[in-house]
């Protein structure tokens, strides 16, 4: 005898069943039951909404709300029922478990709606609550950078182009340039779940709903702001999903950048940082190995969220209009990136808040006489030399204390005056690393000051985002 699962969505047409074979292929249930929660939630909106349409009574509306809740509880203690179901989607599951429940009465739900439209507001709904925990995880790993940036406000580094030393930086003006790019992201996750924002149901399953239903009405019970405006662009757009994904990929690419950074700063050629026990590895043959496993790992996933945009978009670049099935193979794609994503930031936030910056070897690493290079040529200018002409004299200077195994620091006045005569006994002052951290003192540079007014600023921002996440 069949069960309720045997009873298609879609089978009156048909004389003969699915090939077995073709129906495990063309089932979605395996992933997107994730979609259940959204599925129940539209259901209940969808029973009140045709309830107030007169399309059901109002004790049929209550009647079905109530036995949602009902497989809601069901299906949160009894995971065995999930797990063995034979669904052909999430829509399929509750459908048919309704009707098991509550005969010709759970069949009535489906009047005037269609997959297509579920769908796509389910995938909007997920997206919105996806980009709500990503935005929680990013605020933890920024309040990471700032707990760090605070305890290395008097720290100094080598600040690096090209990966050569260029001129010194404080660690905490280092830390806050990454948080940076994560404060964007956030914003542009934001973006994203904007865009998500609008309610496609009532579009039905391209033409629009023949039953009088208040759409807005609908809209706000499911917690959108707007509806779509066009229900044949509503079931086939899946722009919300690729801005989504989009987003990630920038996420990522800056956790990548991050854990490059990191992984360098471990090394022993550097030895700038300590990695945390709780979130290394070691080697099971060397026994002296530490191995920064945390951000080699994140620098790694990147290529799988690069993936699913890439998987994505090439899924949608030949639809024609309104929906396809095709677009079934958009939730696998958009769940693995946010899985991903939102384990790496949280893994990233842990493992920064846990390292510890070594100040001494910094320190150290900061004095570099090359690092003061630029400051030398920026004195000549204030004694009239043209830039230009100070970077060559300075370019000379440095050859020669090369030559002579020198720094320049160590180049006697008179030997300096033998390049300019604008080399003066003042010279020494300048070419400190404090004297170089002191001069970048506008807005958004490297200077004590002009860092705390950036934490300070940064903070503020992070109050905003953990306000509104």
């Amino acid at each position: 005898m069949s069960g309720p699962e045997d009873q298609k969505m879609w089978g009156g047409r048909f004389d003969r069943p699915s090939d077995a074979s073709f129906y495990e292929f063309e089932r979605s249930w395996q992933f997107d039951r994730r979609l259940l929660p959204q599925e129940l939630a539209l259901d209940r909106a969808w029973a009140r909404a045709i309830a107030s349409a007169g399309i059901l009574s109002h004790e049929e509306g209550q009647q079905i709300v109530a036995a949602l809740d009902e497989l809601e509880r069901r299906a949160q203690s009894d995971p065995a029922w999930l797990d063995n179901s034979n669904a052909e989607d999430v829509h399929h599951f509750v459908e048919a478990a309704l009707i098991e429940k509550l005969g010709h009465l759970g069949a009535k739900l489906h009047t005037g709606r269609s997959r297509n439209e579920m769908v796509a507001t389910e995938f909007r709904m997920y997206v919105k609550e996806a980009a709500h925990q990503i935005r929680r995880a990013i605020a933890s790993l920024l309040h990471a950078f700032a707990a760090q940036a605070e305890s290395n406000l008097r720290t100094p580094m080598p600040g690096s182009t090209h990966l050569q030393h260029a001129q010194p930086l404080l660690v905490s003006h280092w830390l806050l340039a990454h948080g940076e790019s994560f404060h964007r992201d956030a914003e542009r996750i934001a973006a994203a779940s904007a865009r998500a924002d609008a309610c496609p149901l009532g579009s039905g399953a391209l033409a629009g709903c023949a039953f009088p239903l208040d759409r807005k009405a609908l809209a706000r019970d499911l917690g959108f702001s707007r509806v779509t405006a066009n229900s044949l662009d509503a079931v086939g757009d899946r722009d919300f999903a690729l801005e989504y994904i989009s987003a990630l990929c920038f996420l990522a690419m800056h956790l990548s950048r991050l854990s490059e950074d990191m992984v360098l700063f471990a090394s022993p050629e550097f030895a700038y940082i300590e990695l945390p026990d709780e979130f290394s590895t070691g080697s099971s043959l060397m026994p002296q190995k530490k191995n920064p496993d945390a951000w080699e790992l994140i620098r790694g996933k990147t290529g799988r969220i690069y993936g699913a945009l890439f998987a994505l978009l090439t899924t949608c670049k030949g639809l024609p209009s309104s929906y396809q099935r095709d677009l079934q193979e958009d939730k696998e794609a958009l769940f693995g990136a946010d899985d991903q994503a939102l384990t790496m930031v949280q893994i990233a936030g842990k493992t920064l808040a846990a390292t510890r910056f070594r100040e001494e070897r910094l320190r150290e690493a900061a004095q570099d006489p090359a690092l003061v290079a630029t400051e030398v040529a920026d004195y000549l200018v204030t004694f009239g030399v043209p830039f230009r002409e100070a970077h060559e004299i300075v370019g000379k200077v440095l050859r020669a204390a090369e030559s002579e195994g020198k720094s320049i620091r160590e180049m006697p006045l008179d030997h300096l005056k033998e390049f300019s005569p604008a080399f003066g006994r003042d010279l020494g002052t300048v070419l400190t690393l404090e004297s170089a951290l002191a001069r970048r003192a506008v807005a958004g540079g490297t200077a004590p000051g002009a860092v705390r007014a950036a934490l300070d600023d940064f903070k503020q921002r992070l109050i905003k985002l953990e306000e509104n996440p």
